[in-house]
């Protein structure tokens, strides 16, 4: 096998294993949103405060998304990728870092949540710009496969937080977990951060960016051009990201927090049970992609809407049913849901747009959907559930968005690269 051929697998697999580290940090502050609560926020309403800040922090998302995007689309994916991982290994060494409530009264909530607002700024050019990375360097008829590795390793990222989110909390004692447990993940996420920025030296460049800088293609003012002449292309990657956010955001991130105050499990019980759904969604991720390099993306992304818009009502009952058998059953079939949906969508995003502009194509359509229906949407699931005293709300909002979105997946064209006969 030659040296060149080995030097790409690197630099997909380097791109790929990137989103460990965005998710790691990401479903961190989620599965320790309860831990967190006590520590930096006050009043019965802290767990809603940290759930809100996190919401209000993941808005930096798309403004992260449009800097690097515009960056990533003037001077290259890699140069792009290494400045938001740089980013996010200070904003995780500093919360690491951080007083308390107890050391610094107030304060030590605002804190928090503006390292939230860096990581997120900083997290926003991440998965945008690794799928966008991902597809470039793929082969046609594996672009499915490829970009679906986004998902998958950031599933391992989400499952690496919950082991140690897991371990945390059940291995300490609540005053050693409350004086400097807590720090522990975050400082690990710190560690791994900066162990994938020394490695993502050693990426190439996009393909297709090299293309269009050698043939003088590149334009100046990105954004600007792909809101000209994509603007189709940008609003079918804002549907399909509202259905893989609200899916994986309220069906696999927020379930500790929902099994906590709704299924009346403890921290510990809750965390353990998370780790479960991770591991289906690493197993359905990939087999999702393939299959949409054989069937095409729109049937894939229309099969598994219709499945969001019927089953996750019921499923979300089960989660609140206190039978083990219930809970883990329905974890494990939102989790797999959710994972799908990503699956497939990164990819049918990223080829909505052309190389030319892709970027910042994606950092408004695909972000800003993420951004409002992910960041937002543990925050509502919350509210709705608690206050409707509905165990099932969540699973309502997920089918209300399915089918509002379906008719825009039935009308989409198919963007699966076609397969030539050979002579």
């Amino acid at each position: 096998m030659s040296s060149l051929h080995l030097l790409d697998r690197r630099s997909l697999a380097l791109a790929a294993i990137s989103t460990v580290v965005e998710w790691y940090d990401f479903t961190l502050f989620l599965y320790l949103a309860t831990v967190l609560a006590r520590l930096f926020f006050v009043g019965e309403g802290a767990v809603l405060t940290t759930l809100g800040g996190f919401a209000i922090a993941y808005l930096m998302r798309p403004l992260g998304a449009i800097a690097f995007g515009h960056f990533g689309d003037r001077y290259g994916r890699r140069a792009a990728l290494l400045t938001s991982m740089g980013v996010m290994t200070v904003a995780m060494l500093l919360s690491a870092m951080l007083p308390t409530l107890a050391q610094i009264g107030p304060l030590a909530g605002i804190l928090l949540l503006l390292l939230r607002c860096v990581m997120e700024f900083a997290v926003g050019g991440e998965y945008t710009g690794v799928v966008a990375y991902l597809l470039e360097r793929a082969a046609p008829h594996r672009r499915g496969l490829v970009t679906s590795m986004a998902a998958a390793t950031s599933e391992v990222g989400a499952l690496l937080a919950a082991g140690v989110s897991a371990l945390t909390v059940n291995l300490l004692p609540a005053d050693a977990l409350a004086n400097w447990g807590w720090r522990m993940p975050f400082l690990f996420g710190a560690a791994l951060a900066g162990a994938v920025l020394i490695a993502r030296a050693a990426m190439r460049e996009s393909p297709a960016f090299e293309a269009d800088r050698a043939a003088g293609a590149l334009v100046r003012q990105p954004l600007a051009h792909v809101l000209r002449r994509c603007r189709r292309g940008v609003m079918r990657g804002f549907v399909i990201s509202a259905l893989g956010s609200i899916t994986y955001y309220t069906g696999i991130t927020y379930l500790p927090v929902y099994l906590t105050s709704t299924a009346g499990q403890s921290e510990a019980q809750a965390l353990q049970l998370a780790t479960v759904p991770a591991i289906a969604v690493i197993a359905a991720t990939p087999l999702t992609g393939l299959l949409s390099d054989r069937l095409g993306r729109r049937p894939v992304l229309i099969g598994l809407a219709i499945l969001a818009a019927a089953l996750p009502y019921m499923l979300f009952r089960l989660l609140a049913s206190a039978a083990p058998m219930g809970i883990l059953l329905g974890a494990v079939c939102l989790a797999a849901l959710a994972g799908g949906i990503s699956a497939v969508g990164a990819v049918a995003t990223a080829e909505q747009l052309p190389a030319k502009g892709r970027l910042s194509g994606l950092a408004v359509g695909a972000t800003t959907a993420t951004a409002l229906f992910g960041g937002l949407t543990p925050w509502l699931a919350q509210i709705l559930t608690s206050r409707t005293d509905s165990p099932a709300a969540p699973g309502v909002m997920i089918a209300l968005v399915a089918l509002a979105v379906l008719p825009v997946l039935i009308a989409l064209p198919e963007t699966m690269p076609v397969q030539r006969e050979g002579p």
